[in-house]
């Protein structure tokens, strides 16, 4: 599993979204339910956030929001995080 540094995302990993936590399998909610997980992802809700802390750098400083969630998806993948690159 990647570790994510999102406003929505809880430190566990649960995404927060209310859709996602009412009961049944209805194949419409289930589609919205993604459509609302890709939209979430893409522009957070920072307004009440999982992770105060990424919530607090999207708005404040989005270069370094996205250096770090890039650095922990490098991590997940076995790459080399930006930081710890040569310089030539």
């Amino acid at each position: 599993m990647c570790n994510i540094f999102h406003p929505n995302i809880y430190p566990d990993g649960r995404v927060c979204i209310s859709i996602l936590h009412s009961p049944g399998d209805d194949p419409t909610a289930m589609k919205q339910a993604q459509k609302d997980v890709l939209s979430l992802l893409a522009e957070p809700n920072v307004e009440s956030p999982a992770n105060v802390d990424a919530a607090k750098m999207w708005r404040e400083d989005r270069p370094q929001f996205k250096k770090i969630a890039d650095n922990l998806v490098r991590k997940t993948l076995g790459l080399v995080v930006k930081s710890e690159k040569k310089q030539v």
